[in-house]
Formats: structure tokens, sequence, C-alpha cells
């Protein structure tokens, strides 16, 4: 038995593992699209390094791009098997993807006008819509700790990861031509402890192999009650005092919801001051709706609140934008607001404009609320840069840019180790992480070699390992 790293290996996006098993069964977890500045990022998500039609399963650990976005490329590709995710997860799937092809063929229309003035062939995107619906026409819902026998080979199960709506971590049971099974756990992306929404990332039973996320593998996030204490000061500061604008660049699913939640919070118990808050991202809109159909991920506070205050993600002064023309007009907007909006790295949509019209009057603020990679236009502002470059042109970043990790839907290493307290380290024979920047893994590293994990690896990209009963 075998597994192969075909993304996500020594960086953070494109999750793609495959495994094959003792009689040749091909299982694929995950198959995300690469994100952000990767070098050879377009050869990488247009070259799977395998063969598509060869892969017997897909098990989708949760619907977030840079683990989904590539499944409507499989499916075009060939791969017509079943792929298993959790109800919420293939609910988010059917608006995430329909919208990654969204973007594609709108973004390649503007790059191809470009091309064709140079001679240059078009490019064709990696998907459309029909691939979309194909590839949401393959997915088998099972809930979490509900047991799946695939075949008499392999049995699957989901346990909660608190990262995301429907998001889980994989836990497979192979047996082996001895009758032995081997348990591996692949943990996706592993949310935090005590978020606003979420349950708690639930504990998993003894695996001997373990594939673990490393984005936060190197820090801590701060308390809940300094993050929100610090937002209502970046909003004082920004909205009352200075009367500018705040950005806030947000994820369409959950960091947006969950921001809007402790808005909500704080208009009903009075201490939100009167501004105008604008939710621009019609995924956001979308997202939200749907999250409101999915209670059995939500943490027991949270369905209490709800059963007070019907509608968590709404209250006065808020307003979702879906139409560009409403969006465009929040740029002539003059007086104080927040602009929350997608994406969360300000890679792509709408935030960009957004950016670029309030970067150079100080008396606005960009906050950014998760994770960016040092190569987006999030990381770039995050690190200090006093220019960066928006469509193409230069902007000196004169507005406050503030940055506050604790959003971020990703656990911190004290997280992810109070998540594998439920394991013997010595009975784990081989831990992979992957899902991180380089130095975040040699740091994450020696942290699991001194909690008495034996044997941690950091695979690099196409690396085969064999799985030893």
């Amino acid at each position: 038995m075998n597994i192969q790293f075909f993304g996500a290996a020594q960086m953070v996006t494109g999750s793609k593992h495959l495994l094959t098993t003792p009689k040749g069964t091909k299982i694929l977890l995950d198959c995300g699209l690469v994100q952000g500045h990767v070098e050879q990022r377009d050869d990488l998500n247009r070259h799977f390094g395998f063969k598509p039609s060869d892969i017997d399963y897909l098990i989708l650990s949760h619907a977030h791009i840079d683990h989904s976005g590539l499944i409507p490329r499989l499916v075009k590709e060939g791969f017509n098997g079943l792929i298993f995710c959790t109800p919420a997860t293939k609910s988010l799937c059917s608006i995430m993807l329909a919208d990654s092809a969204h973007i594609q063929t709108a973004d390649l229309k503007y790059v191809n006008k470009r091309r064709l003035k140079k001679n240059l062939e078009a490019i064709e995107p990696l998907y459309e819509l029909e691939d979309v619906e194909k590839a949401l026409s393959l997915m088998e819902e099972l809930d979490y700790e509900e047991e799946l026998k695939i075949d008499k080979e392999i049995t699957l199960c989901f346990t909660d990861a608190g990262h995301l709506l429907g998001s889980a971590a994989v836990n497979l049971d192979i047996t082996l031509p001895t009758s032995k099974k081997l348990k591996l756990t692949f943990s996706g992306d592993i949310g935090r402890y005590n978020d606003s929404i979420f349950r708690d990332p639930q504990p998993f039973r003894q695996c001997d192999y373990l594939i673990c996320e490393s984005t936060y593998g190197n820090k801590l996030h701060p308390m809940v009650a300094d993050a929100e204490k610090e937002l209502f000061e970046v909003i004082t500061q920004t909205c009352v005092v200075n009367k500018g604008k705040l950005i806030i660049p947000a994820f369409s699913v959950d960091r947006t919801q969950e921001i809007i939640y402790i808005l909500d919070k704080a208009v009903n118990e009075g201490r939100m001051p009167n501004i105008k808050v604008f939710v621009d991202s019609p995924l956001s809109v979308k997202a939200t709706q749907i999250m409101r159909k999915h209670e059995e991920c939500f943490r027991p506070e949270f369905i209490e609140y709800i059963n007070k205050d019907e509608d968590p993600f709404g209250f006065q002064n808020l307003t979702y934008i879906s139409e560009v023309e409403q969006s465009k007009a929040l740029n002539s907007l003059e007086e104080p607001c927040i602009i929350i909006s997608a994406s969360g790295m300000a890679e792509a949509g709408r935030i960009k404009h957004h950016i670029m019209n309030a970067i150079e009057n100080p008396k606005n603020t960009i906050l950014l609320v998760g994770y960016c990679t040092p190569e987006s236009l999030g990381g770039k502002l995050k690190s200090g840069e006093k220019m960066v470059r928006i469509f193409g042109e230069e902007f000196a970043v004169k507005a406050q840019v503030k940055s506050m990790d604790y959003y971020s839907a990703h656990a911190d290493y004290d997280e992810i180790f109070n998540w594998l307290g439920c394991q013997k380290p010595a009975k784990i024979k081989e831990v992979f992480l992957v899902h991180g920047e380089i130095h975040t893994l040699d740091a994450f590293r020696n942290r699991f070699l001194e909690k008495g994990f034996e044997i941690v690896s950091i695979p690099y990209l196409a690396q085969k390992i064999e799985l030893l009963p």
C-alpha cells in the first residue's frame, strides 16, 4: 500500500493525496486548486500527475476551493467514480464550484483578449459549468460518525473538523491481505476550539498513519476576548474617529458569517456604532442562505442564540450586495462604513476594487482577518509593503493595515495538539505534514518530535511513500 502527494506538499494550497490499496484500488483524498503566485501553478492545475480515469473513489474533506476546486477538472478528464463528502460540503460545493467556473470564464475573457492582440493562442478554462454539474451528480453524502463500508476492503468515517460548514477529518480503515486493518486519518483542515459558530474538532479513533495540515504550525492565535475588543477598537478608530472606511477581505464562507454574527451580537447589546455595514459578495449571500439550513454543524451556544435571534446574520444597517452596480456605488460612498468582501487573501473578486479605492487614503483601514499566502495581495499588505500592484497599477499604501489572525479558521499548533490528544503518539507509525510553507513545516515537525511522535515526514511534490502494515 502506498500514498503519493500531488498537492499541498511543501505548499499551502492544492490538496491532493493519492492512496493505492493492496488490491490496487485508488482513493484520492481531496482535489484542490493550486492558488496564489505559486511557480508552475497553471501547469499543476492542468496536469494531475496521474490519470483521472484510474481513480476509483474521491473523498472530500471540505468545500474550500484549495481542497475541492479541481474536482470538475478531474471529471472533465475522465473520473467517473463516487465522491464521498458530508451533506453540508455538497451544499457548499454547489455554489463554490459554480462560482469558480464563472470566475475562470470571466478572467480568461480579459486575458484572451490581450493574448489575441499578441497573436497568442487562447487559453481554455480548467472546466465549465457542465463539468461542475456532473461532479455534483457523483457526490454521495455521509453524515459525521456514520461508518460506510465502501467495499470489502475500505471503511470510511467522517469526524467533525470544526473548520468550515461540513468540514471533516477523513478516517479510513483498509483491510490488508493478512486481514489486519491499516488505519489512516487525513485531517483536512482543523478548525478552532471555542469557535463562535462551529462545534469543536471531534476526537477520532487511534490511527496508524496521520496526514496533518500545518497552516499555523508555527503560530498561536490571540484569545477571543482580546480579538473582539481589538475588532471594535479598529471599528471605532476608523469609522467613528477618522470617519473612514473599514475594508475587510474575508472568505465568502464562514469567516464572513462569523464577523457578521459578532456584529449582530454587538447590535443586540447596544455596543455597535451607528454605521452602515455592507457584505459585497454574491457568493457570501448564497453561503449565508446555505448555513441557515445546516444546524448539525453548529455549536450548542450558537443554536441557543438562534432561538433568541432568528437571524444571526442580519441586523439594521446591514446590506447584502449581489449586483455589480451596487458594488461600484460603494466606491463613491463618502460616509464611514464597513465593507466585507471576498476573497480573504485579496487575490480576486470585488475586494481588490475596494482596496484599490481605499488604499491611498489614511482615514481608511484594511483589516486582514485570516491566513494570506506571502505572495498574495493580502500577504504583501500584511508584511508591510509600502507599494503594491493592483490590476497592473502601483498604489502607495497610505491606509492603515491591521491584521487579526484570531479570525483565521485554521487551528494553531496548540489547538492541533489538543485535537491529537485522543492519540497515543507511539502507536502512530508516521505523520505526514502537508498544507504549509516550508519554514512552518520544519518548525511544526520539531514540535511533533518533542511530543513523542517518532517519524514525522515532510513529503515533496509527487513523492510516493510505502505504508507498512
